[in-house]
């Protein structure tokens, strides 16, 4: 659902000044339809997590786009994991068989190497 900017505004409850400098930070990227702005759900869900986190965790002008990076980087992966799944999905079974025992010996690997990391470090610090 695309809003305009008046409905975004009392939906979003910031003030204009307040939109303004968001985006003119790039904390929020609306589009722009006929000379005005188009806000979209995911604007109005990111304009809720900025407030959330300058109101309710007192995150900082300076903390705010270095979080909102982080939930891209986040979203972004997700979304690049989902199409990975599908493209596992279409293929036959056994190779998504393979595909899994050689998650399953990467993990083992990785969780064999941090335990002898931490017995390591306990001996170290022993």
């Amino acid at each position: 659902m695309i809003m305009e900017r008046r409905e975004f505004l009392n939906r979003a409850r910031i003030d204009a000044d307040t939109l303004d400098l968001w985006i003119e930070a790039s904390w929020l990227a609306p589009r722009r339809a006929g000379g005005e702005w188009a806000f979209s759900e995911i604007d109005l869900a990111r304009t809720q997590l900025i407030r959330d986190l300058r109101q309710d965790f007192g995150a900082n002008d300076e903390s705010i786009p270095i979080i909102l990076d982080l939930v891209d980087q986040l979203h972004g992966l997700r979304r690049a994991l989902g199409e990975v799944l599908l493209v596992l999905r279409a293929q036959p079974a056994n190779a998504r068989q393979r595909f899994a025992g050689q998650l399953r010996a990467l993990r083992l690997e990785r969780d064999g190497y941090a335990r002898i990391e931490r017995s390591r470090r306990a001996l170290d610090e022993g």
